[in-house]
C-alpha cells in the first residue's frame, strides 16, 4: 500500500458501495460530515454500517403516541446490535380523538400528508439507507407508509399498539362508549354523573383506540400488505410483546437493507387486494379506503374505488369487533392476532398467498411458519369461519348514484340489508348538524346531509364521530341516515355514508341539495341518489362559486392541493389525478 493509498484509506469505509449514506461518510471531503456524526457518539463501526432512520412521532398530544419513545428505543438498540447505524428523528402527530368535533379536526388528514412529506424529506436529505417508521394515532400509519413508498428505501412499519379497554360497572368500555355517552346524556338516557365516571376510566393508559377503528385497521393492513411482519399489529401497547416486535422490526430493517428488499418489491395489485380483503372481513375503518387508494397511487398500483365492492362481494365479514361488535384488538391478540384471520381467508382462497412481504418470504410462507389456529377450532364467538360468516358480503360498500357519481363509502356494522328513503335536512358544516342532534331534534327516519367538509372544502375532510355517536347514543344508529363529503371515524357505526365524491366544494351534486329533497339510500343496490333530474341538478349548480374558508397558511394550501376522495385525497403532484 502506497502512502497515498494509506492516506486515502483513513477516509474510506468498507461499506456496500450502492448505499446512499456513502455520500455523507466516504472520502476526505466528508470529514466535516463525519465530525457531525462523531459529536453524537457515532464511531467508525457505525459509519461503516447501513444508516437506518427511525421516524418517530412520539408526543404528549395523544395516548396513542405517548409511549413511542420507549418503543423506538428498543428498535434502535436492535438495529445497532444487528449491524446498522440507527438514527432517530421526529415528526408530527395530531390526536384525532382530542381534535374531534372541533375546527382542529381539519388538521387530521392534512397531518397524513405532512408526515409523509417530512419523513421523505429527512430520508432524502440525510441520505438514509433504510427506514423504520413508527405509528400510533390514525394518520401516522398511512403517512409513514406513503413516505416509505415514495423513497422506496427498504422499510419496516412498526405499530405502537393499542390501549386496553377501561372497566366501568363490570363491563369493558372504550372511547366509542364515551362519544356515544354524550348523545345519551343529551337525551336524558344517561346521567351526567355516569358520563363523568366513565370519562375517568375509559382510557387506562398508552396506546391507540382499542376497537377495529382506524389505527388498528391500518396496523392490520400493514401486516397484510407486507410492510410489517405478521403478528405485529395486535400486541397491546403496554405488553412486553409490543417491545419484542420493536426488536424484530430493527433486525428485519437491517436485513432488508442488506438484501435490498424495497416496498416496490412487495407492493402489487395482489397485495392491495389482500389488504382490502382483510379490511372488509374484519369490518375495518372506512378511512382505510381513503388510505389504501392513496398508498396505491403513491406505489403506481392500479387501484380504483370500485375494487372495494368487488372484493366485498366475494369476501364475507367474519369478525365482530368494535364498533359493530363488542370485542377489541386485545381479544383478537389473545387468540393469535391478525394471522388467524389471514389464514382463514387464505384457506378459503380469498387471498393471494404468493404476495411478497418485507421479510422476503411470501404471505403464505409466513402463515405456514406461524401455523395460526383455524377459526373453527377456536372458542371465539366474535370470529366466525368463512363458511359460517356474520355477513355473506364484506363490511365495506361503495355507493354510487346521481348524488355520488364517483362513489361514497359505508361500513355495514349492523343490519346487512338497508334501504332508507326520505326528505333530507341539509347542513353546511358539522357544527350546526351537531347542535341539531344535541338539541334532541333527530327523529326516526331522518336523513341528514353534512356538506363542505370534503378534502378541499374543509379543507381536510373532518371525521365526525361526535355527530354519528350522538345519533347512535340516542338510539338511532340504524333508523337515521347521515351522509357527507367528509369522513367518519373508524369508531362510527350505523347508517353513516362518507367520502361523497365529487365533494360540494368543487361543485359535486351534493352541493345542489336543498332541505326537503327526497333521497334514496339502498345498500343492496349500492345507491345514493336524489329525486332530481340531471337538468335540475345542473340548474341549481349554475351559480356555485365557493369561497375558501382560509386564505392564509397551511389550511389555504390544502384548499388548493387535495385531490378527490375517490382517489385517496392525495396531494403528491406526481401521482395526483382527479375524477372531478
Amino acid at each position: 500500500m502506497t502512502d497515498q493509498d494509506k492516506d486515502r484509506s483513513l477516509f474510506e469505509y468498507d461499506k456496500d458501495p450502492d448505499l446512499p449514506s456513502n455520500e455523507v461518510v466516504q472520502g476526505a471531503d466528508r470529514a466535516p460530515h463525519r465530525a457531525m456524526f462523531r459529536a453524537m457518539d457515532y464511531n467508525d463501526d457505525d459509519l461503516a454500517s447501513p444508516l437506518i432512520g427511525l421516524a418517530n412521532p412520539a408526543a404528549d398530544i395523544t395516548p396513542c403516541n405517548v409511549h413511542l419513545d420507549t418503543v423506538s428505543e428498543r428498535a434502535y438498540d436492535a438495529v445497532d446490535e444487528a449491524g446498522g447505524m440507527p438514527i432517530e428523528f421526529g415528526t408530527i402527530t395530531i390526536s384525532d380523538a382530542i381534535s374531534m368535533g372541533t375546527e382542529g379536526m381539519k388538521a387530521s388528514l392534512i397531518s397524513r400528508e405532512v408526515i409523509a412529506d417530512s419523513v421523505e424529506l429527512v430520508a432524502f436529505g440525510e441520505r438514509m439507507d433504510g427506514l423504520i417508521t413508527l405509528g400510533g394515532c390514525d394518520k401516522n400509519m398511512p403517512g409513514m407508509m406513503m413516505a416509505s413508498i415514495r423513497t422506496d428505501l427498504p422499510s419496516v412499519f412498526l405499530y405502537g399498539g393499542s390501549i386496553m379497554p377501561g372497566q366501568h360497572e363490570g363491563r369493558e368500555i372504550t372511547i366509542q362508549n364515551m362519544f356515544e355517552g354524550v348523545g345519551a346524556v343529551a337525551t336524558g338516557d344517561m346521567k351526567p354523573e355516569e358520563l363523568d365516571q366513565m370519562e375517568r376510566v375509559a382510557c387506562p393508559g398508552p396506546g391507540a383506540c382499542g376497537g377495529m377503528f382506524t389505527a388498528n385497521t391500518m396496523a392490520s393492513v400493514a401486516e397484510t400488505l407486507g410492510f410489517a411482519p405478521l403478528g405485529s399489529a395486535s400486541p397491546p401497547a403496554e405488553q412486553e410483546a409490543r417491545y419484542e416486535e420493536a426488536e424484530r422490526a430493527g433486525r428485519i430493517a437491517v436485513e432488508a437493507v442488506t438484501e435490498r428488499r424495497r416496498p416496490s418489491d412487495f407492493l402489487t395489485r395482489e397485495s392491495f387486494e389482500n389488504a382490502i380483503a382483510l379490511q372488509v372481513a374484519v369490518g375495518g375503518s372506512t378511512n382505510a379506503v381513503l388510505h389504501l387508494l392513496a398508498m396505491a397511487a403513491e406505489a403506481g398500483v392500479d387501484l380504483d374505488i370500485q375494487t372495494f365492492n368487488e372484493i366485498s362481494q366475494r369476501t364475507p365479514k367474519i369478525a365482530h369487533l368494535q364498533p359493530g361488535g363488542s370485542k377489541v384488538m386485545n381479544d383478537l391478540h389473545e387468540i393469535g392476532g391478525v394471522p388467524v384471520v389471514l389464514n382463514e381467508l387464505l384457506q378459503a382462497g380469498l387471498l393471494h398467498g404468493d404476495a411478497e412481504t418485507v421479510t422476503g418470504d411470501s404471505l403464505a410462507s409466513e402463515l405456514d411458519r406461524l401455523d395460526p389456529p383455524a377459526v373453527a377450532d377456536l372458542d371465539a364467538h366474535f370470529l366466525h369461519p368463512v363458511e359460517d360468516p356474520i355477513h355473506e358480503r364484506g363490511a365495506i360498500r361503495i355507493l354510487t348514484g346521481n348524488l355520488a357519481p364517483n362513489g361514497a363509502v359505508i361500513k355495514i356494522t349492523g343490519e346487512d340489508h338497508l334501504r332508507h328513503d326520505g326528505p333530507v335536512r341539509v347542513f353546511e358544516s358539522e357544527e350546526p348538524a351537531m347542535k341539531y342532534v344535541e338539541e334532541g331534534r333527530v327523529e326516526s327516519g331522518d336523513v341528514i346531509c353534512i356538506r363542505n367538509e370534503g378534502p378541499r372544502g374543509g379543507p381536510g375532510m373532518r371525521e365526525m364521530l361526535g355527530v354519528t355517536s350522538a345519533v347512535a347514543g340516542q338510539g338511532h344508529a340504524e333508523d337515521v341516515a347521515l351522509f357527507t363529503d367528509g369522513r367518519f371515524s373508524g369508531a362510527t357505526r350505523g347508517l353513516s355514508i362518507g367520502h361523497v365524491a365529487p365533494e360540494a366544494y368543487v361543485g359535486g351534486p351534493i352541493a345542489a341539495l336543498e332541505d326537503g329533497d327526497s333521497v334514496t339510500i339502498d345498500i343492496d343496490a349500492l345507491e345514493l341518489s336524489v329525486d332530481l333530474t340531471a337538468a335540475e341538478l345542473e340548474a341549481r349548480l349554475e351559480d356555485h362559486d365557493p369561497t375558501p374558508t382560509y386564505e392564509n397558511g397551511i389550511m389555504a394550501k390544502y384548499h388548493r392541493d387535495f385531490g378527490s376522495a375517490a382517489n385517496g385525497a392525495v396531494t403528491n403532484p406526481g401521482v395526483q389525478w382527479d375524477l372531478e
